[in-house]
């Protein structure tokens, strides 16, 4: 029987856990074997960037800044699957913001 490693990364995590969510309920339905979802560390992107074009901030000599900060949740989940079972994994609907990435093991 193969093992199918998913990867599920998003920046929004109630999409990513309706991923996952409807992921369990295949495994369940055809009684196979499931590891996970596994939640790897948040990816923390931040961007800082003045608020005036001018560089003076307040006129005070202290700039003002605004800071701007996007996460990425990622999941993993290992499924032992057979082929019936990874017909059903590719039709799951996934948003449009979720990339997804699936590998097969012997």
């Amino acid at each position: 029987m193969q093992k199918a490693r998913i990867k599920l990364m998003s920046t929004d995590i109630k999409k990513i856990e309706q991923v996952c969510n409807e992921l369990k309920a295949i495994s369940e339905k055809f009684g196979v074997v499931m590891r996970g979802p596994i939640p790897l560390p948040t990816k923390k992107l931040k961007v800082v960037t003045m608020k005036t074009p001018c560089g003076d901030g307040t006129g005070h000599g202290n700039a003002t800044w605004d800071k701007w900060e996007m996460r990425i949740h990622k999941r993993i989940i290992d499924i032992a699957a057979d082929e019936r079972t990874l017909r059903q994994v590719m039709r799951v609907p996934i948003p449009d913001d979720v990339t997804i990435e699936i590998s097969l093991k012997d």
